[in-house]
């Protein structure tokens, strides 16, 4: 299914594309070659991916969380990755 959709966003690339834990049966070294794929076509097209996976979600550029601290209560986190990784950087070289 999803080298069926990858070849048809070849030749009509959408504007975005959702995938909900497309990656969940993937071993380690496909899930690598998938985020390469999503990488290449996130040139034409936004990708928003739903996933458990750690491999796919250290490729993203932004990270969106739903978390309950308390029952009853959703709160969104978002990182920006290079903005992350800015910042630790800086920490790292202050320290």
């Amino acid at each position: 299914a999803v080298s069926l959709l990858l070849s048809i966003y070849q030749v009509k690339p959408s504007p975005f594309c959702v995938m909900d834990e497309i990656d969940a049966a993937l071993d380690a070294a496909n899930t690598d070659r998938f985020a390469d794929l999503v990488r290449e076509f996130a040139q034409r097209s936004q990708f928003i991916l739903i996933t458990h996976n750690p491999r796919t979600m250290e490729r993203a550029n932004t990270l969106h969380g739903i978390t309950m601290q308390e029952p009853g209560v959703s709160r969104l986190i978002s990182v920006e990755l290079e903005e992350a990784q800015k910042q630790a950087e800086q920490q790292m070289a202050g320290s």
